[in-house]
């Protein structure tokens, strides 16, 4: 987030307001000559927890169902996750990779022990969606893998081991059984995350208790030559620093470190607020609530850049999106919402964030794919929709492994109600692999259309291409019974006289190519 966008959320914090004048134009100014870092693919990826029908009936309904599937996994859904280029998944957990125990998740199924899943509702987990099952999604998907390993309840030998069940390539025991169990060659394991949220559900820990015993578990994470991971330091959550600046000053052999944050409408965890009929307070505090995600990583970047300047860690936003109130007669611990216009923008806005910090940001994951929390897909049964969230997704697929270009908002306008200030205008721009220049911009105002000047430093640009996500209400979304009442429409805007001025709708999500 640019500089000007940060003077706007200063002054709401501060409670002033400044005036909206809608007849005023925001003038982009992009400067494609001085390219900035890579925006790593995987800042699109996903996040796929043992949680309600998040994998169960959403990915996974079995080779016998009824419901059409590719070995067991939903075709309908694969379909649509392959469509908007899933670059990776997280997994198991979360709060449940922490009481994860993998040897349950291998084998003959009709074999594999019933566990209770404790965190999220109480229900028999019957593993029937295990390591084999995880590898066989991301093959399908053409994703990576994240792997979230069982610190708070396990042992190093058991972490240890469960690398080597699927990165092995010898002939030791563990090996022997992972082919026994059908799959001969090694997967592919990117990332490996050492526990998870060790300031809460993960174990309750101090950050230097957790620095040791990362160090600890950390050591016997073994794989062969060419193939380890990239090992993931749990680390802290919203405001907080503490934990970046304790594991960046002590645990050794890490690709990353963590943090989470997620965005409650109110800001109050006993009551978060609701996913649809709300009023324009609650989606402006939604979008001011998630914009502070620029304000976290800043932070927590400037403890990076002090204690590892070589820029060895990356900065992973591995659980983040938006969290609401439970559904009214759902079960309260399966965590399903629905999911409308304003979850667009608060993704938009996240990517927005990511690409202005993608020289230290290079992985983040939405919580979650199917069914759970700010989700891409929602699924009853045989029918499956696709959410606003999962639009702007594919809208942003664009940018994957783009490089950053820098940007100047002049004459910022902003959006205010009540006593609450945000900028009307985030915008991000980039140069894809194609070599084609994307501009991405989200209009906050849920009542104004902006009008957009802009301007490449040392080309001329004659006309804009794209996407525009939109809707009449600021709940707008969709259902099982009108599946397409929000969905991206084609959007086009020609220079006149050498200027290219772009209309961006009132809250509407925008991506475009520049030709």
């Amino acid at each position: 987030m640019k500089a000007s966008i940060r003077r706007w959320l200063a002054l709401a914090a501060c409670g002033l307001s400044l005036p909206l004048s809608a007849a005023e134009i925001s003038r982009i100014e992009i400067d494609s000559t001085q390219p900035g870092p890579r925006i790593h693919r995987d800042i699109y990826g996903q996040f796929a927890e043992h949680l309600g029908r998040g994998i169960y009936e959403g990915i996974w309904v079995g080779e016998d169902s009824e419901i059409e599937n590719i070995r067991g996994f939903r075709t309908d859904v694969i379909e649509a996750l392959r469509e908007i280029k899933v670059p990776l998944v997280r997994w198991p957990g979360g709060c449940f990779a922490d009481e994860y125990r993998w040897r349950d998740g291998i084998g003959p199924r009709d074999q594999r022990p019933v566990r209770v899943n404790t965190h999220w509702g109480g229900v028999p987990e019957d593993n029937a969606f295990g390591t084999h099952e995880f590898f066989e999604l991301v093959e399908l998907l053409g994703a990576e893998a994240y792997v979230n390993g069982n610190l708070g309840t396990g042992t190093p030998r058991e972490m240890a081991e469960w690398l080597e069940y699927m990165t092995g390539d010898s002939n030791s025991a563990v090996v022997e059984e992972r082919r026994k169990n059908g799959r001969d060659k090694p997967w592919k394991v990117t990332y490996f995350g050492v526990g998870n949220e060790a300031w809460g559900c993960g174990g309750n820990m101090r950050p230097e208790y957790y620095a040791d015993l990362y160090n600890h578990y950390a050591t016997f994470l073994k794989s062969p030559h060419g193939t380890r991971p990239k090992l993931v330091a749990s680390g802290g959550t919203d405001v907080r620093t503490d934990w970046t600046e304790v594991l960046s000053a002590n645990i050794r052999d890490a690709g990353g470190i963590s943090h989470h944050f997620y965005t409650l409408p109110t800001g109050n965890w006993n009551d978060k607020g609701e996913a649809t009929g709300f009023g324009e307070d609650m989606w402006i505090s939604t979008l001011w609530q998630t914009l502070r995600m620029d304000e976290f990583i800043r932070k927590n970047k400037k403890v990076l850049d002090k204690n590892d300047p070589e820029k060895k860690l990356d900065f992973y936003v591995d659980e983040w999106g938006t969290w609401y109130n439970p559904e009214k007669g759902r079960e309260p611990g399966f965590l399903y919402q629905q999911n409308t216009l304003r979850d667009a923008l608060v993704a938009a806005l996240n990517f927005n964030i990511f690409h202005d910090h993608a020289d230290r940001v290079t992985m983040t994951n939405i919580a979650q794919m199917v069914n759970v929390l700010q989700a891409m897909i929602l699924t009853e049964g045989e029918q499956m929709v696709l959410t606003p969230t999962y639009h702007t997704f594919g809208m942003y697929k664009v940018f994957q492994d783009a490089t950053a270009l820098p940007l100047e908002i002049e004459n910022p306008l902003s959006y205010s109600h009540g006593d609450v200030i945000v900028p009307a205008i985030s915008a991000s721009a980039a140069r894809g692999k194609n070599g084609r220049l994307y501009l991405s911009l989200v209009n906050l105002n849920p009542d104004s259309a902006q009008q957009v000047a802009v301007r490449v430093k040392g080309e001329e640009v004659k006309e804009a291409e794209g996407q525009l996500l939109t809707a009449n209400q600021m709940d707008a979304h969709n259902t099982f019974a009108k599946p397409q009442a929000i969905k991206p429409a084609g959007y086009r805007a020609k220079a006149n006289t050498g200027s290219l001025t772009l209309e961006v709708p009132a809250k509407s999500v925008l991506v475009v190519a520049l030709n």
